[in-house]
Parts: C-alpha cells; structure tokens; sequence
C-alpha cells in the first residue's frame, strides 16, 4: 500500500476527515501523480442499487471520472450477503463458480458546477452512474445493513409516505 500512496482513515474521526480531504487535495493538484480511485459508498450492496455517496470525495475540487461497475450474475453471484452466508460460504461459492462477469463503463469526466454544494454533486454523479447501470438511486448510505435505523430517518420516510396517501 506504501508504493501505491493509498489515504487510509478512520471514518469516524473527525481529525482523519480533515487530513484525508488535505492530503486528496495535494494529491490531485500534483500533475505528476496518478488519479486516485474512491469508492464513495463505502460498502457494497447486491447489486441492483447505488447507495448515497460519502460527500467528502466531492467535497475537495478536481475532475471526477465516473465509473459504473456491475456484475452479471448469470455465472456466479458476488456479492456476499452476510446475513445469509459465512465468509466461508461466500467464498466457497466464488472460488466454484464458473465466472465472474463484471461490466464496466467509464463515463464522461465531471466537474462540480458553481452553485452546487458537494452533496449536489454526489448525487448528479450517483444518478449518472446508477442510469449507464441500469440500477435505482436510493437516499441512504450502506450503514443501514448493519446497524439500526435512526428515527428521525423513519420519520422522515413517513411524512413522505403521508404525503403521497
């Protein structure tokens, strides 16, 4: 990972967001140096969907490259559901099975408008790459598979549930 310059943090601390967006910063304005690859979910889901984007990749200026990646999964499935299948399973059943096909599309470079804020920006990304996908957009982050749902989140939900009925 040294070679290759990764930016490593802990998400939780506020101390790491604050270096991490200065040492992006530096990075993308060195010309010399390779574009760096972000995944701003920060998780995977099955497939289907893309989740909300973390903002601070959008945060820090530059030219976004969107890329949409999406698995075929007529010879193997991988994504792991980890609420279904052990470590061991998931790969079991990636190691026997007879191909992972995964579509890629590299779309037109994007850059953040004047008047847009960075969670504008995400999101217009996020809609670019979940369309070329063929998948929906959904409002929440990946931390809802794994931990408990906020209720201000739910009350939000059901005021525009009430809304529609």
């Amino acid at each position: 990972m040294q070679t290759t310059q990764h930016v490593l943090f802990e998400r939780s601390e506020m101390k790491d967001r604050h270096l991490v967006r200065k040492k992006i910063r530096e990075h993308i304005t060195d010309k010399d140096k390779l574009p760096i690859l972000i995944f701003p979910e920060g998780t995977c889901i099955n497939n289907t969907s893309v989740m909300m984007f973390k903002k601070g990749s959008f945060e820090v200026g530059g030219t976004i490259h969107p890329v949409a990646i999406k698995y075929d999964p007529r010879f193997g499935d991988a994504f792991w559901n980890s609420t279904k299948y052990s470590m061991i399973t998931y790969v079991f059943n990636v190691m026997t099975s007879w191909a992972l096909v995964c579509n890629v599309w590299y779309l037109p470079p994007m850059v953040k408008e004047e008047e847009e804020d960075a969670v504008h920006f995400a999101n217009r990304v996020k809609a670019v790459i979940a369309a070329r996908g063929g998948m929906s957009v959904l409002p929440w982050d990946g931390g809802l598979k794994r931990k408990k749902v906020k209720e201000s989140f739910k009350e939000e939900q059901q005021k525009k549930y009430c809304q529609i009925v």
